[in-house]
């Protein structure tokens, strides 16, 4: 039995794994996460799997179907995402015609929302394995293998069954995240790390989760309220420490971690204990993480202790009445103190804003762009609201008829970035992307920030090849004219 996971081609350094898919701005190209979580669980029960990263490996279509035919595989499993679902589909049927044994499945947040309009796009789909798929893929995998296809037993399926489709129970969330193995032993034995690039982080990089899913309840994340939940399980103190200990020995050519829970902060109780295992083993490794703008002080200080180099912050706007509107659940005072206590921390900050949400106005744009540039943060990022099937955001869009787009393809531009589809009464989709455009060059080409980030490259400069190569990325879309 062997079983192939693939990232398929598209865009060249299309980030599929990205909350928000697309070729971006800074360069920056995520891990295939979740197939390589689900890898682990495979080869963990003695399965051949091969994991294959198109995009980020350069593979064209071609080689790509080269290595799928060579290896001959009796399940495909397929990565999707929104924007690149005609694409992915396209693959799969080739794959298919190639390979006409193969059992095809797709995952990714796109068919776990719209699993039956998926599996209707083509005959070649066999399956839809919806939300958290890790076991769902092994428990096709060992029906597949006894010649079986009783498929009514898999939970988290949608399949065809007399040219009707039927969708089984959901498959509940992992609750013992420790059985699953390192994602980073799957990198090693997989991919080439030099293949990926976080601009915000020193790379090389490896990225890795402490838990699935977030307690909050913002309408526009799609993660938590199509994959994972909306309520926060992780691994073990011990057991995510000791993944740490394994990069340190494995990859001493990594120069950060990237812890990208949606939100690692949402326990921090958990970010102490952490904390104090890190310190404890005197383990020296440098890390980053998403935090939540209520983070504590003194936690911030624990991190920073232990490694923690940024927090990468979602303040999304500096009108209040929008953060409410979206379910943010925090408040601009938070935030502020949040960004005066990280710098005192000797912590960096991301931040993340967010424009054309329920509520938006161009006065609040205007004062989301004063709030950020009056807090103490290092980077800063500016994106129109991305819309995506199962989220919230994507239901008012839906109901109120602000979605321009006429298909999901639409979701980017000609060179596969992010591509503005909403249109409401106050705002349109022209007006967001300009503010965007507009709001970076004010936050990148001022005096002050010019001098602080100057005086900072100057006192860390292991900061530097980092901030040349974001920089340069960044500098080429900064004047440039977006459609």
């Amino acid at each position: 039995m062997k079983i192939m996971l693939l990232n398929p081609p598209f865009l060249p350094k299309y980030s599929r794994s990205s909350r928000s898919p697309a070729v971006t701005k800074s360069g920056t190209i995520y891990y295939p996460l979740w197939l390589a979580h689900a890898t682990g669980v495979l080869e963990k029960e003695g399965y051949t799997v091969k994991l294959i990263d198109a995009p980020a490996g350069g593979l064209t279509y071609d080689k790509t179907y080269q290595r799928v035919s060579l290896f001959k595989p009796n399940l495909t499993v397929l990565d999707t995402s929104t924007p690149s679902i005609f694409n992915d589909i396209k693959v799969a049927e080739e794959i298919k015609r190639r390979c006409p044994e193969t059992f095809i499945v797709l995952v990714g947040t796109h068919p776990s929302a719209l699993a039956e309009e998926t599996l209707s796009l083509s005959d070649s789909i066999d399956a839809i394995a919806r939300r958290e798929f890790d076991y769902t893929i092994l428990d096709l995998a060992n029906i597949l293998n006894s010649s079986s296809l009783g498929l009514a037993s898999v939970q988290g399926v949608t399949f065809r069954e007399n040219a009707k489709i039927i969708n089984n129970q959901d498959r509940p969330f992992i609750e013992d995240l420790d059985r699953i193995p390192f994602v980073s032993s799957v990198y090693k034995k997989h991919l080439n790390i030099n293949d990926y690039f976080y601009a915000h982080c020193q790379n090389p990089v490896i990225s890795i989760f402490a838990g699935r899913g977030c307690p909050n309840q913002c309408f526009y994340c799609v993660y938590p309220q199509v994959m994972f939940g909306r309520r926060y399980r992780h691994r073990s103190v011990i057991h995510f420490v000791e993944e740490l200990a394994y990069i340190r020995h494995e990859f001493p050519q990594v120069r950060e971690i990237l812890i990208d829970d949606d939100n690692f902060t949402a326990d921090q109780t958990f970010v102490a204990g952490i904390c104090d295992e890190i310190m404890r083993r005197g383990l020296r490794v440098t890390w980053t993480c998403e935090a939540r703008v209520n983070l504590r002080y003194e936690i911030m200080i624990m991190m920073k202790r232990a490694g923690c180099r940024l927090l990468v912050a979602g303040f999304e706007s500096g009108n209040q009445c929008v953060l409410d509107s979206i379910k943010k659940g925090t408040t601009l005072a938070q935030a502020q103190e949040f960004a005066i206590n990280a710098k005192k921390a000797g912590l960096r900050v991301h931040g993340c804003f967010m424009v054309g949400n329920r509520g938006e106005t161009s006065l609040a744009l205007q004062q989301t762009l004063d709030f950020s540039l009056r807090l103490p943060i290092d980077t800063a990022q500016y994106f129109p609201l991305m819309v995506y099937p199962g989220t919230e955001a994507y239901d008012w869009a839906s109901k109120n008829g602000y979605i321009r787009a006429a298909n999901f393809s639409q979701w980017l531009t000609k060179d596969g970035m992010h591509n503005c589809v909403i249109n409401t009464e106050q705002l349109a989709a022209r007006d967001l992307v300009d503010f965007c455009d507009y709001a970076r060059r004010r936050f990148y080409i001022r005096l002050k920030y010019l001098i602080y980030k100057l005086k900072d490259l100057l006192q860390n400069p292991k900061e530097v090849s980092r901030t040349v190569r974001a920089a340069y990325k960044l500098l080429s879309h900064l004047f440039k004219k977006h459609v």
